[in-house]
């Protein structure tokens, strides 16, 4: 257990981790390589010079089988000019107008830019196929799955007729804690309470990616009649890769109050402290001065809350608040930054395990959700005494303010003076921790003006009683010596920080 969730254990309900946004391209590997390409045709039967015709049949039968599966389930099929407009947004507005319990919501059909191959003619005065950027008609099929929840499918309607899956990984864990009697309460896309967060963990944990890719090749099936030629005249699918993979940790608090107070300090923490080693250690990597690439810590307020990210290379780590949990995300975009152990082949034909460069595979997920869960882990251990911001200012308002305690009058402290910084500063010395300190072990730090031993004593006694008053200090039982209290810990060390860090910059601002 990390040392911020150990520090505020009775306040946190529990944690889970697990996939969240997941973007998954699948590829028709013989018509992707623009130097096998020729060959495949040839497999398929297909000359050049009938290569638009051909493939033109191919797009007016994926469209007619899509079109028309919508039509018989009687589902909307929509298209949008600009691809300014959320379809996301669309299509749940239909299923709020137009709701199903499972299977198709909507199909949006739109004109977006792809890679495809066209037909040129060369100087030898033959036909060659090279591949281009051009613009054609994308489907996105809605569903709400029994399996996944709330998806889509993307289809390229032209060659070679990629397929792009969005999956959410705790809509897909929905199905799953149905299915084991496990209650559940959700904000957005986090879970907020779990009946059985261990169960909850364990069965995140058993997800299979081999069940995820026959999954999608059903899918596949049911939108692209082509793939039924593809796989019988080269043997095999669709290649499934993992485009985006976003795994995310949610420490469930009991309630939000509790993570609002300590999350300035969370943010802060952060922002100010974290180095770009310290993004390093996340990742799993160690600094090296050949790195070439790029490492940013990027802060944004957003009008729910602020998000704090770090970015090394393609890949970031991010932490947030949703509701009353608080969530810490890893991002692989570019999975060849980390290893797997995985059959490495050599000449001769001999294979050996050994650890490479992790690619796009969707086999590899596992790793992904191991890679990603220790990036959470190692963010969450590095939060370190953090200190509850809101229940704090109220404390230091209160040191600022007199009190009486039984007959005595007590004064308030003026924090931002600098005579009370030097005080603060003082007690709180890293060389008193242990052992504590004494009247005379302080005293000619905070009073090095004063002549008389005698007067410097009894000045700094007064001190002592008007800290212990205020319930920053305590006395050691028989003995002279002093402790700072965790109250004088978490409000003393938020004013020094504060005065170090922020009170320069409001002092020199123009009034």
């Amino acid at each position: 257990m990390c040392k911020m969730i150990d520090q505020y254990s009775d306040k946190i309900k529990g944690t889970f981790s697990f996939f969240d946004r997941m973007i998954i391209n699948g590829y028709l590997n013989p018509l992707m390589n623009e130097h096998s390409r020729p060959g495949a045709l040839a497999q398929l039967g297909v000359l050049h010079k009938n290569y638009k015709d051909y493939f033109m049949q191919v797009t007016n039968s994926i469209i007619r089988q899509i079109e028309d599966g919508a039509t018989e389930l009687e589902r909307p099929v929509i298209y949008l000019s600009s691809t300014k407009q959320k379809k996301e947004d669309v299509a749940k507005s239909i299923l709020d107008s137009s709701p199903v319990d499972e299977g198709l919501i909507c199909a949006i059909k739109i004109l977006e830019s792809c890679k495809t191959a066209k037909v040129y003619g060369s100087n030898e005065g033959k036909l060659v196929v090279k591949s281009t950027f051009t613009k054609c008609l994308h489907y996105y099929l809605y569903y709400l799955d029994k399996v996944f929840g709330f998806m889509f499918v993307k289809i390229q309607t032209w060659f070679p007729f990629n397929i792009q899956v969005y999956i959410n990984g705790r809509e897909m864990m929905k199905s799953v804690f149905t299915r084991n009697h496990i209650t559940y309460q959700c904000y957005d896309n986090s879970f907020t309470d779990l009946s059985d967060i261990a169960k909850a963990q364990k069965l995140a944990d058993k997800f299979n990616s081999e069940k995820l890719c026959r999954q999608l090749d059903k899918f596949a099936k049911s939108i692209n009649p082509f793939l039924a030629t593809v796989q019988k005249t080269f043997g095999q699918g669709y290649n499934w890769c993992v485009h985006q993979c976003e795994f995310a940790t949610d420490v469930m608090f009991k309630e939000r109050k509790f993570l609002e107070d300590i999350y300035p300090s969370l943010v802060g923490h952060a922002f100010y402290d974290f180095t770009v080693t310290d993004v390093f250690t996340f990742m799993g990597r160690k600094p090296d001065p050949r790195f070439l690439g790029e490492s940013v810590s990027d802060y944004k307020s957003r009008p729910i809350g602020c998000r704090v990210k770090f970015k090394l290379n393609a890949n970031s780590i991010k932490m947030y608040d949703k509701c009353s949990v608080l969530r810490i995300e890893t991002t692989i975009n570019n999975p060849r930054e980390f290893k797997v152990y995985a059959d490495v082949h050599h000449r001769g034909g001999k294979i050996s395990k050994e650890w490479k460069p992790m690619g796009k595979s969707i086999s590899n997920l596992y790793r992904y959700a191991e890679v990603s869960k220790t990036c959470n882990e190692r963010f969450l251990d590095a939060m370190t005494d953090i200190v509850p911001v809101k229940s704090t200012l109220d404390e230091i308002s209160k040191i600022c303010s007199g009190k009486t305690i039984d007959g005595y009058r007590v004064t308030g402290f003026n924090v931002w003076s600098p005579d009370v910084v030097r005080i603060m500063e003082t007690v709180c010395d890293g060389r008193y921790f242990i052992n504590g300190f004494r009247n005379k072990d302080i005293g000619k730090i905070i009073y090095p003006n004063f002549e008389s031993n005698r007067k410097r004593s009894a000045k700094t006694s007064r001190l002592l009683k008007k800290l212990r008053l205020h319930g920053l200090i305590k006395k050691v039982p028989k003995s002279r010596r002093y402790h700072v209290t965790s109250k004088g810990h978490r409000t003393m060390g938020t004013l020094l920080e504060l005065h170090s860090r922020d009170y320069p910059t409001l002092a020199a601002k123009p009034t």
